[in-house]
C-alpha cells in the first residue's frame, strides 16, 4: 500500500487540495477557472437560475442552463454530474457543456453540485444523486421542463455518478431515464491504478493521484466491489437488461479507457448501448483544453439527447 492510500493519509490530501481549488479562485478575484470556463464557445449564452434540491445525505445546490428557443411543449431535462474524482466540487468545469447541450439539444440543464468526499463518502454521493435525479423526474411541471423525458450524464467521475444513478433506477423501478452519457468515466474501483494500463507513458491520471481519490472516498477496499463503483468489474455479473440506453465516450490515452470499454460490452450484451466513440488522439479531461475535439463530443451528446428524447 502506498503512503497516499492509508485513509488518514488520503483524507488530509483530499481536503488540501480542496482547500486549494478554492484560495485559487478567491485569490483570482473571479479571474480563475470558473471565468475562463464562462469565456469559452462564447456562441453559447449563459441563462441560468439556482435551485436547492432535497435529499437524504444533503441539500443540492444546481445551476439550471435554460434553453434559449422556447416552444408549446415544457423542454426535456438533463442532468450534469461534473468530475473531480469524487472529491472535488468544480461545478464550472462543466459550463461549456451545459451551455452547449441546453442550445443545441434544447433542454434544461441541471449541473449538480454534489456531496463529495471524504466529507461525504461512499455510497452518499451516488444516493444523492440518485434522489437529485428522481426529484428532477418529479417536479417538472414546478420549474418548466418534462421529467418524462430525462436524460442524464456525466464526465470522469461524474460519469461514474450517472452509471450509478441508472443503475438505481434499474432496480427501483424508476424514474425512467431516456439516456446515460458516460464519458471517460471510471468504472473499476476494485482494481488498483498501478495495475491498470495507459495507451501513453505519462497519462494525465496518475497512480498517486488514484490513491487519493479512491481512498478518500472509499477507505474500505472491500467495499470498492459495489456494483454502484465498479460495475465494469467481472466481480458484477448481474443482468443489465432494462437499465438506460447509454452513450459510452472514452479518451485514447486515457488510463480508465479500458474499464469504460468493458462496460460498454456489457451494455451492448443487455441492449442498452447506443453508441460508443472513442475520442482519439487525447487523454483523460481533453475536453478541457481542446475546443475542437470538446465541440465534436458535445456534438455528439446533444445529437442523441434529441434522439433519446424526441427532439
Amino acid at each position: 500500500m502506498s503512503f497516499l492510500a492509508r485513509p488518514a493519509v488520503a483524507a488530509f490530501a483530499a481536503k488540501a487540495m480542496q482547500r486549494a481549488t478554492l484560495s485559487a479562485e478567491r485569490r483570482s478575484g473571479g479571474r480563475g477557472s470558473a471565468a475562463a470556463s464562462h469565456a469559452r464557445f462564447p456562441e453559447y449564452p449563459r441563462v441560468v437560475t439556482e435551485l436547492t434540491i432535497p435529499t437524504s445525505v444533503a441539500p443540492a445546490r444546481a445551476v439550471v442552463y435554460l434553453p434559449t428557443t422556447e416552444g408549446d411543449d415544457p423542454p426535456p431535462v438533463h442532468v450534469n454530474f461534473h468530475g473531480g474524482g469524487y472529491v472535488m466540487s468544480v461545478t464550472e468545469i462543466d459550463d461549456p457543456l451545459c451551455r452547449f447541450l441546453a442550445v443545441e439539444a434544447g433542454a434544461v440543464v441541471i449541473n449538480v453540485d454534489y456531496a463529495v468526499a471524504p466529507q461525504h463518502p461512499f455510497p452518499a454521493p451516488p444516493r444523492q444523486a440518485y434522489e437529485v435525479v428522481r426529484w428532477v423526474a418529479e417536479h417538472g411541471p414546478e420549474h418548466g421542463w418534462d421529467g418524462g423525458r430525462l436524460t442524464i450524464g456525466g464526465q470522469s467521475a461524474g460519469g461514474g455518478l450517472a452509471a450509478a444513478v441508472a443503475r438505481q433506477a434499474l432496480e427501483e423501478s424508476g424514474p425512467s431515464i431516456a439516456l446515460q452519457v458516460l464519458h471517460y468515466p471510471p468504472l473499476d474501483l476494485t482494481t488498483e491504478a498501478r495495475s491498470k494500463r495507459a495507451a501513453v507513458d505519462k497519462p494525465v491520471l496518475r497512480p498517486w493521484m488514484t490513491d487519493v481519490f479512491d481512498t478518500a472516498y472509499i477507505p474500505d477496499v472491500e467495499l470498492r466491489r459495489d456494483r454502484l463503483v465498479s460495475p465494469a468489474h467481472p466481480s458484477d455479473t448481474v443482468d443489465l437488461t432494462g437499465i438506460a440506453p447509454a452513450v459510452v465516450i472514452t479518451a485514447e490515452f486515457d488510463l480508465l479507457k479500458a474499464e469504460a470499454m468493458a462496460y460498454a460490452d456489457r451494455l451492448r450484451v443487455a441492449g442498452a448501448l447506443v453508441e460508443y466513440r472513442d475520442v482519439s488522439g487525447v487523454d483523460h479531461g481533453y475536453d478541457g483544453q481542446d475546443d475542437q475535439k470538446a465541440r465534436a463530443t458535445y456534438e455528439l451528446i446533444a445529437r442523441q439527447i434529441r434522439k433519446a428524447t424526441g427532439g
